[in-house]
């Protein structure tokens, strides 16, 4: 259970690190040291989201003597719908009101979509303390490490872009902090959720990899074909390399 409490809480320690920019940098992340962080961050949780997440949920159907395709097929599809369906919504609503509605709606906005980038650390913990399929304590801990690191600039977003428009420094990092809290709460939540519906683990699991391959497909990679193509690439092989290897030698 520690290693659970110690993994839910990393991706929010990534998020208030971010946040925390607005107090020590007067320009915050450097554009390219945070685009190779989020490079490195897209392939660890590709890997994730296959070592991690889909491989153990086809596991436990199958061990449940359940169609092992079926809940990693749908529930995949589902996460990536709905993370896809919200980003939407919030595009939409994101342009609307005064500059303090558009600020709640940026924070807002941030702690929704970090929900499911919680739910899957909540979901892989609860494999690994179910203690069914091929979910390792290594791996959990890379796919919150990997998270924590896309949560670096995330942080950072909603910190500086407060202190330049008037809010004070220690209030905007509050909020940078604040949009984080919703991570470590949903994994948490997805941990007793799976306690109480054991059955609905491979969804839960698969879900969570749904909803991570829709933000790395469609938030990180892009970013890395567009502006920094060769190395952006390496740093996402390379991030995809490190968890394989991980999850191989260490698990």
């Amino acid at each position: 259970m520690y290693e659970a409490i110690k993994g839910l809480f990393v991706p929010f320690l990534g998020t208030s690190i971010g946040a925390a920019a607005v107090l020590v940098l007067k320009n915050g992340i450097p554009k390219r040291l945070s685009g190779f962080l989020s490079d490195a961050a897209a392939g660890i949780m590709a890997a994730a989201a296959v070592f991690s997440l889909l491989l153990p949920a086809m596991e436990q159907a199958a061990e449940a003597g359940n169609v092992p395709w079926l809940p990693a097929v749908l529930g995949f599809l589902l996460g990536a719908g709905l993370l896809a369906a919200w980003d939407r919504v919030s595009a939409r609503i994101g342009h609307t009101g005064a500059v303090s509605h558009s600020t709640r709606m940026l924070v807002l906005s941030v702690s929704l979509h970090n929900v499911p980038e919680g739910m899957a650390v909540g979901a892989a913990y609860a494999g690994l303390l179910s203690g069914k399929g091929s979910v390792t304590a290594v791996s959990a801990f890379a796919l919150s490490l990997g998270i924590a690191l896309q949560n670096l600039p995330e942080g950072a977003i909603i910190s500086l872009p407060l202190s330049a428009s008037g809010v004070g420094r220690g209030k905007s990092f509050f909020y940078g902090v604040l949009s984080g809290v919703s991570e470590p709460i949903a994994g948490a939540l997805t941990i007793l959720l799976s306690r109480f519906a054991v059955p609905a683990l491979p969804w839960l699991l698969s879900f969570a990899a749904g909803a991570m391959a829709y933000v790395t497909g469609f938030e990180l990679l892009p970013d890395t074909q567009k502006e920094r193509p060769l190395f952006g690439t390496l740093f996402v092989l390379a991030g995809f390399m490190l968890m394989t290897a991980m999850d191989i030698l260490l698990g």
